[in-house]
């Protein structure tokens, strides 16, 4: 049998050929068995098409089947140098792949005008031996490289192999599924991440590896790769004062075209500009366009100019230099305007440069902070811009679309924190949103037809690694969300650490993030920035202490876990054991030990137990732990991320090292003491103590209407209404679906009813966040749970990932109660319920 090579590809070849793989490929997609990868000692090699981005995916498929088969893979220009299996690798109307998919008899035709996928089917040329080729067609150059990507996933490779050292398991028995495969177009167009607050991580980083001294081609090269795994093809830059900008540092915008990267940029940065960096205020004068408008749109122009002949999606819109309101408004309806008008002039400076009707430019106006507002007044844009709805900086999206809205030409979509920089306080240290949280906003996205351009902020990307793939994935594939974010980290780590570990380390990641939900370690000081206030003795001593001991005995027993679960793994995986889950796990425990054994030390002196000093010592010794790892880790890999992990970004009070108090021992003698008995406890089926009863959300009865949230929550889950509910009027409670409670009581007495939801926010503009209940039969009285802008309420909340509602029972009668809670708008979630007597103790989070 002759073998096929690129000079036989063009006349298309001998009829009996093509029918002869005709006919083998109609067997192979009617399913086939493994297709192993070695084959006498040697990997397969690649073909690829000459297209930038599918030549980086064949170098990144090459590496990979090296390291899982243990032998080189390479590179070939032919197919006679094929060896008995080989990939073929390009887009389907590319010469390489139309010639091989005509020889084989396999229609390609579906793919055209597709986005981002690709068709995967093994051909197998008769000889002695035969030979297998594995043909990947993408739609376009990304669906290419998808195709090379799922590969590598599924001979287990990790998206984290260089960004977390997951080095890849050899498995010379590697074997691929040998069906054909037809992948499905990403459920959202544009999946985007933000490298963002870089100061004390990527950049010190890059400063110290890259050769530009910066975040330059070879930096951003690696996290291109890993977007690439990721199937991320959007990107916003790095753009703090700290970074070069993106676009004045040769090269950077070549290799995000070269690994099929769409560049833009962060809701304060319109037309592509850097303005920390590049709006030179001495020579061009104010930001403002009510007074300065020249010298703006020339600035504009200059850039879209420049950058005319890449991909990318323009923010359009203006507010201020930096993260800050636009210059020169005085109102919100003259911010309205001055918008709609910047965006108009935008337009027109896109229109001219590429020489096209804007509606045919990718353009976006993220709705982030005032911004809203200005939208919310009435802000007219183009059908065809994107609108990006925002969160609250804390994981919480604030409005999200309408009907009306999602039907818009440029369609809607997010932008997301996993990490952030302001107030009420930063958390840049350590990745620690809840994944059910991100479950549940994506999901309302979801809901809501959101579903064009996904943008998440990651800041530095490690230690983010789990919630940004987490993102990403349900970027690419929202039915991710139709199961707990418990089971895709366990697939997760069974990725990096193997199926016999992913279960033990899954359970232990839970409690952290668990942990961090009731409260994340950046804000255990109980202090704020903007401004910036001192630590203070912490909530958890409300109780007396015992809260306290509570959370160090979670967290002891959690850094005992993570440390014991780590030893059983081979050498080649315990660096990326100490990244994703030994030091963020014993960071958070130790700074928690830090800082409450601190204040228990203070409390325990002033009443005279001698555990004060050797709470002290703990505390510091807590600190100094923090230093060794965080050290270990810079050190890593021979010093592969020194500058990488800072564990006090802007040396924020929470994070300074605590002067060593002294206690002297008590000295003998007598002491007089009035004990005053604990209030009767409630008794009643929910189990009530120290005159608290506690009411778990997910305990009730619910109605049609109401969906279990689990793994979220004060006690492991939350009840949530559903998103397709109408809003009702408190008149009409009545007929809202109803969660039902019974609990008793011993005696009449004063009481306050404690209703603790999420602090979430409304669904969409047409909706609230309103709640109502019935105490015993009584008429329903309202909750309403809306916040104003960054209100102390709201700071509360998102601090404590709680929204609270109190009602005062003058009198409580004893005996059975019922009690009832009406879900009056879409989306509002009921954490639990808490009655509570008269001289009950006081706690931070749920009751003892």
């Amino acid at each position: 049998m002759r073998s096929i090579s690129m000079n036989n590809i063009k006349p298309l070849i001998r009829t009996t050929l093509v029918g002869a793989l005709a006919a083998l490929c109609a067997v192979a997609e009617a399913g086939t068995a493994p297709l192993p990868l070695l084959s006498d000692g040697a990997a397969p090699a690649v073909l690829a098409e000459s297209q930038d981005t599918v030549q980086v995916a064949a170098g990144l498929l090459r590496r990979d089947l090296g390291a899982v088969t243990g032998h080189p893979s390479r590179a070939i220009n032919k197919l006679e140098d094929c060896g008995q299996v080989c990939f073929v690798i390009g887009r389907y109307d590319s010469e390489l792949v139309n010639g091989v998919a005509k020889l084989a008899g396999v229609d390609l035709g579906w793919l055209k005008g597709q986005w981002e996928r690709y068709d995967r089917v093994a051909v197998t040329v008769p000889g002695a031996p035969a030979r297998r080729i594995v043909l990947i067609a993408g739609s376009d150059a990304r669906g290419a490289a998808y195709g090379a990507v799922d590969v590598t996933r599924e001979i287990g490779v990790s998206a984290w192999e260089w960004w977390a050292d997951a080095t890849p398991r050899r498995r010379p028995d590697a074997a691929i599924n040998g069906d054909r495969m037809q992948s499905a177009a990403p459920s959202v167009q544009y999946r985007g991440i933000f490298l963002n607050d870089e100061d004390w991580g990527l950049q010190p980083w890059a400063a110290r590896h890259d050769p530009s001294g910066d975040i330059g081609p070879a930096s951003y090269a690696r996290i291109f790769e890993l977007m690439m795994r990721l199937k991320a093809n959007l990107v916003w830059p790095a753009m703090h004062d700290s970074t070069k900008p993106f676009y004045q540092i040769p090269g950077n915008a070549a290799v995000a075209k070269r690994y099929g990267i769409v560049v833009g940029t962060s809701h304060a940065e319109p037309m592509m500009r850097n303005n920390v960096r590049e709006w030179d205020h001495k020579k061009r004068g104010d930001f403002n366009f009510f007074t300065n408008r020249k010298a703006l749109v020339d600035y504009w122009a200059e850039r879209v100019n420049e950058v005319k002949g890449f991909e990318n999606i323009y923010s359009v819109g203006i507010r201020g230099v930096h993260d800050s309101a636009m210059e020169g408004a005085t109102s919100t309806a003259q911010a309205r305007d001055a918008v709609h008008d910047v965006t108009i002039t935008e337009r027109g400076l896109l229109s001219k440069a590429q020489g096209k009707p804007a509606e045919h430019i990718p353009q976006a106006l993220t709705l982030y902070k005032e911004v809203l507002d200005i939208y919310n007044a009435g802000l007219e844009v183009p059908d065809d811009i994107t609108l990006l709805w925002p969160d609250d900086n804390y994981g919480y999206l604030h409005q999200l679309s309408t009907p009306a809205e999602a039907r818009r030409g440029g369609g809607t979509g997010l932008y997301y924190h996993l990490s952030y920089w302001g107030r009420p306080h930063d958390y840049l240290w350590l990745g620690t949103t809840h994944p059910e949280l991100v479950r549940d906003q994506l999901q309302r996205a979801v809901a809501t037809g959101t579903r064009k351009i996904w943008v998440v902020n990651v800041g530095d990307i490690k230690p983010i690694e789990y919630l940004t793939q987490y993102f990403l994935d349900a970027a690419f594939d929202v039915r991710q969300l139709d199961r707990p974010a418990r089971d895709h980290l366990k697939d997760w780590l069974s990725t990096q650490f193997g199926a016999n570990n992913a279960d033990g380390i899954a359970a232990l990641l839970c409690d952290y993030y668990d942990l961090a939900w009731e409260r994340r370690p950046e804000f255990m000081g109980f202090s704020r920035v903007e401004p910036i206030t001192p630590v203070r003795q912490s909530d958890y001593l409300a109780s007396g202490g015992e809260e306290a001991e509570r959370r160090l005995r979670r967290y002891a027993a959690l850094a005992g876990h993570a440390r014991s679960s780590g030893k059983p793994l081979p050498p080649g995986l315990k660096e990326a054991y100490f990244q994703l889950v030994l030091y963020p796990v014993l960071s958070s425990a130790n700074l928690n030990a830090r800082i409450l054994k601190l204040d228990l030390a203070a409390q325990y002196a002033r009443e005279g137990r001698p555990a004060a000093s050797l709470y002290a010592r703990q505390a510091m010794d807590a600190q100094r732990a923090i230093e060794r790892d965080t050290a270990r880790y810079n050190a890593m890999g021979n010093g592969k991320w020194t500058g990488m992990m800072d564990y006090a970004p802007r040396r924020l009070p929470v994070f300074q090292a605590p002067l060593m108090p002294s206690y002297s021992r008590p000295a003998r003698g007598k002491a007089a003491a009035t004990i005053k008995p604990e209030p009767a406890p409630a008794a009643g089926p929910a189990g009530a103590q120290a005159g608290i009863v506690a009411l778990p959300a997910a305990q009730g009865t619910p109605a049609k209407g109401w969906s279990l949230l689990p793994g979220l929550g004060s006690y492991g889950a939350s009840m949530r209404a559903d998103f397709d509910l109408p809003s009702r009027p408190l008149e009409q409670a009545g007929d809202a679906p109803a969660l039902s409670y019974t609990f008793s009581t011993t005696s009449s007495a004063e009481a306050q009813l404690r209703f603790v939801g999420l602090p979430v926010h409304a669904l969409t503009s047409a909706s609230k966040v309103r709640m109502a209940y019935s105490l015993d039969g009584g008429s329903p009285r309202l909750l309403d749970f809306e916040t104003h802008g960054r209100s102390d309420e709201w700071k509360a909340n998102v601090l404590s990932n709680t929204a609270v509602r109190n009602v005062h029972l003058p009198a409580l009668k004893e005996g059975a109660h019922s009690l009832r809670v009406f879900a009056l708008d879409p989306g509002v979630v009921l954490d639990r319920v808490e009655i509570r007597f008269d001289g009950a103790p006081a706690y931070y989070g749920k009751p003892l």
